[in-house]
């Protein structure tokens, strides 16, 4: 796909960006349920508005969906910037998304959370949630590889479908 043929597909974009979200959340899901990961990211997610755990994982999704279409407008006008889209380079996005997720996002949540503990948190504490650590792993030394392969078919599926479009 050359330069002059790429445009921003905005209905695609919000519509591919919603299925590759679902996408992701489905194999999160699964391998918390299979056991591979503890990582409940709507728990975590919903839980920074309210202290009801059904409530927060409710609202926890809705946050996640939201944040997805973010990344995926980002991801378009990466896609757009480079003149081309494709699986293997959303895959590579996907490596860059969740490299930076689990380096610096999920290591200082901590800090703006209000109902997670921190490393350095005292037996004062009344938080309920663990500090997710470096690369998640306080929640499964699997937790960092669920991550990567959520992410890279997130960018993989939206590389493809925003091709395609």
């Amino acid at each position: 796909m050359s330069v002059e043929e790429t445009e921003m597909d905005w209905q695609g974009w919000a519509l591919f960006g919603l299925l590759a979200t679902t996408v992701l959340t489905a194999v999160m899901i699964l391998a918390q349920m299979a056991g591979w990961t503890r990582l409940d990211l709507p728990l975590v997610l919903g839980s920074l508005l309210t202290p009801d755990p059904d409530r927060a994982r409710i609202v926890g999704f809705f946050i996640h969906l939201a944040a997805g279409q973010v990344f995926a407008l980002g991801y378009a006008a990466v896609f757009t910037l480079l003149g081309q889209a494709s699986w293997w380079l959303g895959a590579v996005l996907g490596l860059l998304h969740v490299a930076v997720a689990l380096t610096v996002i999920l290591p200082i949540l901590p800090a703006v959370h209000p109902r997670m503990a921190s490393t350095r948190a005292g037996p004062s504490s009344t938080a309920v949630l663990e500090p997710p650590g470096l690369l998640g792993l306080n929640y499964g030394i699997q937790t960092p590889a669920v991550a990567i392969v959520a992410h890279v078919i997130y960018g993989a599926v939206l590389g493809l479908l925003l091709r395609a479009s």
